[in-house]
């Protein structure tokens, strides 16, 4: 099912909206995304920061803010 979006003509604004629309149907199902061999290793590696206090987090929402005003 090929397919043509304008992407030279669209402003980050709306190239972000279709990611996170794109990421939104894609999390429906995450039974049918087979993650790499490398991405347990790296999960393991961050849960053992999380069990040691080493991490810090922030909010999703808080981060795509701050990531759209760096971007604008």
């Amino acid at each position: 099912m090929p397919f043509n979006l304008p992407l030279k003509e669209m402003t980050l604004q709306e190239k972000l909206a279709v990611m996170e629309l794109l990421w939104e149907d894609l999390v429906r199902t995450p039974d049918s995304i087979e993650s790499p061999p490398w991405h347990r290793d790296v999960l393991e590696e961050r849960g053992q920061r999380i069990a040691e206090g080493k991490s810090q987090f922030t909010d999703w929402e808080k981060a795509k803010l701050e990531i759209r005003n760096k971007l604008s």
